[in-house]
């Protein structure tokens, strides 16, 4: 029998649960969720949105095909969704990653409107990015609509898009960074306090963010209560009224733009201290040292990308590439490029690597860290050690262990002191790194690692490393 391992982040769900047999991903569908389900594939909604790319395809498999120990009493039918190649979460997206997964999110309401159904959640983390495209992932989020029954997911939506992007729109674009406190969206009485006084005279966001603050507040007070108070009775609206509301919501949405800022390493690649010859000759060792891996990687993480300059080359060659930065602004260049030159083959997002996505939610285990989703990948790190060891204090040694838990093929570069950019950082401090040399490098990731190949960059004090985690 194969072995069955059910994905704890789906474990909320009483309609049915994500589990792996094998190494492969399948989605249990319980006997409770038969209705909504036939409807959803027999109505014509699944077609539409699977030949639009609003939702992930799947395919329906048996239990006798995949060996599986799940609960077969309880389950109706068993279905193999497309993979993702990689999960990220709305607190990695830039602005307009989590406008346009909003966007989709109404898209699929709506259109499930047409065919009477509605969703049941319109949580953030049901969408994921598919060639660079936000897609839904959620199968199990239609339910058959009501007449006369309110969008039960009105508060998700708002406190998984609205507030968020008002928040980075109003405020600051790192705001975003609230949903690794609020997993379940941002309370919108919190949104509220924090979004400046005009924000009250935008119809929209007195709509959906203030007012609708205030109205939870209210009820929640007039919620049951030990003693017995009274009971809030749901307020029925009319399909008209229902369609309405979601148009208002996308309307908001849509008027939404964030201006981007100028941040320090916002136009790292316009400002660099690189000749044009180094440049190029950095992009010939880069395709270089690709070509002469024995297995041409499917995936690579581009760490430090900025803007995504060498994402582009390495996706040039075959390759779909995680691009990520610190930097808000430089991802939500990157993400824009890839819209505008319609690229499939990078995702950008936002990382911090001295504080990294970490486990979250029930038990640590609903949402996986960098370093669980990062394992045994092909890692680039380019102009970025100076970063982790100068700016932020971390030895080379504790910076070499770092990569060594996600690289299990590392291309780095070497960037010394005598480079203008370290100098740069070191201006206005005191140098107390003595170790932090092309000796004292390759000491600490000769620990982790061998290296197979290193080249100076011409015209430049750097030197580019091609390294194998040892063992």
């Amino acid at each position: 029998m194969g072995s069955q391992e059910q994905l704890s982040s789906s474990f909320r769900d009483p309609n049915g649960f994500i589990f792996k047999t094998n190494g492969e991903l399948y989605r249990q569908i319980n006997k409770s969720y038969q209705d909504s389900y036939d409807h959803l594939m027999s109505s014509g909604l699944y077609e539409e949105l699977v030949g639009l790319d609003l939702l992930i395809p799947h395919s329906e498999t048996g239990y006798e095909e995949i060996n599986s120990h799940a609960d077969q009493a309880g389950a109706y039918k068993v279905i193999k969704p497309e993979i993702i190649p990689y999960i990220s979460y709305p607190f990695e997206w830039s602005f307009s990653q989590l406008k346009d997964a909003a966007l989709c999110t109404i898209r699929v309401q709506l259109l499930a409107l047409k065919y009477g159904m509605v969703l049941k959640d319109a949580s953030a983390y049901n969408i994921q990015f598919r060639q660079a495209s936000p897609i839904f992932i959620d199968t199990l989020s239609f339910d058959l609509y009501q007449e006369g029954e309110a969008w039960v997911a009105y508060k998700q939506f708002c406190q998984h898009f609205i507030g968020p992007l008002a928040l980075m729109m109003y405020c600051d674009e790192r705001l975003s960074q609230l949903f690794r406190v609020y997993m379940d969206g941002l309370p919108l009485d919190l949104v509220s306090r924090l979004l400046p006084k005009k924000t009250w005279f935008k119809y929209s966001l007195l709509s959906h963010v203030h007012l609708h603050a205030k109205t939870q507040a209210h009820y929640a007070n007039m919620a049951e209560d030990s003693s017995g108070g009274k009971k809030i009775q749901s307020r029925k609206i009319s399909a008209f009224a229902f369609e309405a509301l979601i148009k208002s919501i996308e309307s908001c949405v849509v008027k939404m733009h964030w201006h981007l800022s100028d941040t320090e390493w916002g136009d790292y690649y316009s400002a660099t201290n690189y000749e044009d010859s180094a440049m190029l000759h950095k992009e010939e060792l880069i395709t270089e040292y690709i070509s002469q891996l024995p297995d041409r990687p499917g995936l690579a993480h581009d760490l430090g990308a900025n803007n995504g300059h060498f994402s582009r080359i390495v996706a040039s060659l075959g390759i779909k590439v995680i691009s990520q930065d610190i930097d808000p602004t430089a991802v939500e260049k990157n993400y824009l490029h890839v819209k505008s030159s319609s690229e499939t083959n990078i995702l950008p997002l936002v990382l911090d690597l001295t504080n990294p996505s970490s486990d979250m939610g029930w038990q640590l285990q609903e949402r996986d860290s960098l370093l669980r989703r990062c394992h045994d990948s092909f890692v680039l790190a380019l102009a970025l050690i100076h970063h982790l060891a100068i700016s932020n204090n971390v030895p080379l040694e504790k910076v070499a262990e770092f990569f060594a838990s996600l690289a299990s093929i590392l291309i780095i570069e070497f960037v010394p002191k005598q480079d203008s950019q370290v100098q740069r950082l070191l201006a206005t401090r005191e140098d107390i790194f003595p170790d932090y040399n092309k000796q004292g490098f390759e000491k600490a990731f000769s620990q982790y690692f061998t290296i197979t190949r290193s080249e100076v960059i011409v015209d430049s004090e750097r030197t580019l490393y091609l390294l194998y985690r040892v063992g």
